[in-house]
């Protein structure tokens, strides 16, 4: 298995696809920044945004496998998939590569403007430091949503360098948006979590409620969705985005009972992947469509 190209090795350990949860918010606040400001569409700034977003997620999640190794390995569901525990990546190779994706992210933001350079270090705090949290919260859940919220903010900050309501009703949506699944996605390990001692809200409360409470989460998030439309006065397309994503939270729902988790990749990989696309290309179309 170590025959393997070095980038498959990284790009598996840092499941890079799961960059399109975020990735697709990250462009909408570049370009709600663009459309509800004097500044201009800049290739070489989209493409800064793009970076920092990838830098900081692949640092993230490396340094969650990092950190977890050890769990990694007694956990069933993980040990023989994971690359550490497989042995496919050392725990030195994936502790440098967090480094190094770390400094290029501070680094992309010291070239794009001094507020995102400052606040480099505290967004790379919270996205780091989640890999600890589950070790004494459940509220763990709340930290990587928090994480993945500064996507839409930290682009209109990379364009505007000032804070605005518009993308902060999106950072609020994808923080609820990102905990509520997180949850349901945690149900799968809540056994080994109560006899490993580690906090998670299904370990907490049990499923029925955790599916309850990923429910409240979700409604919480479409409502700042709607919040965000009505403050930008978006057009059709704004709107039938925001819909369709809306319905693919309800969605997923469905495909999770608490007794039959057979259907959770599906509700947390693909509906929250095809759900963050297909809204960012509606709203982003209905800009200039429309």
């Amino acid at each position: 298995m170590m025959s393997q190209p070095a980038f498959t090795r990284f790009f598996s350990l840092v499941k890079f696809s799961h960059t399109l949860f975020a990735l697709p918010f990250a462009l909408l606040g570049y370009f709600l920044a663009i459309e509800y400001s004097i500044h201009t569409f800049d290739y070489w700034l989209l493409a800064k945004v793009i970076l920092c977003m990838v830098f900081a997620r692949s640092a993230a999640m490396a340094f969650n496998r990092y950190i977890d190794r050890d769990i990694d390995a007694e956990n069933k569901r993980t040990s023989e998939v994971r690359e550490i525990p497989l042995g496919v990546v050392s725990p030195r190779a994936a502790l440098i590569f967090v480094i190094v994706n770390a400094i290029l992210f501070i680094g992309v933001t010291y070239l794009i403007n001094p507020i995102c350079f400052y606040l480099s270090p505290v967004a790379l705090a919270i996205v780091l430091g989640y890999s600890y949290t589950k070790r004494f919260t459940a509220l763990c859940h709340l930290i990587l949503g928090l994480g993945l919220s500064l996507a839409p903010i930290g682009a209109y900050l990379a364009v505007t360098a000032e804070f605005a309501w518009l993308p902060i009703y999106y950072s609020l949506a994808v923080l609820c948006w990102v905990s509520g699944f997180d949850m349901i996605y945690a149900l799968q390990d809540r056994e080994f979590d109560q006899s490993m001692g580690l906090h998670s809200i299904p370990a907490a409360i049990g499923p029925k409620n955790s599916l309850r409470l990923s429910l409240l989460l979700h409604f919480f998030c479409a409502t700042f969705m709607v919040l965000a439309v009505m403050h930008a006065n978006g057009n059709w397309l704004y709107w039938t985005g925001t819909g369709l994503f809306i319905f693919l939270l309800a969605y997923q729902h469905s495909l999770v009972k608490a007794d039959d988790l057979s259907k959770v990749n599906l509700a947390f990989f693909t509906t929250n992947g095809i759900a963050s696309v297909i809204f960012a290309i509606f709203v982003i179309a209905g800009f200039y469509l429309v």
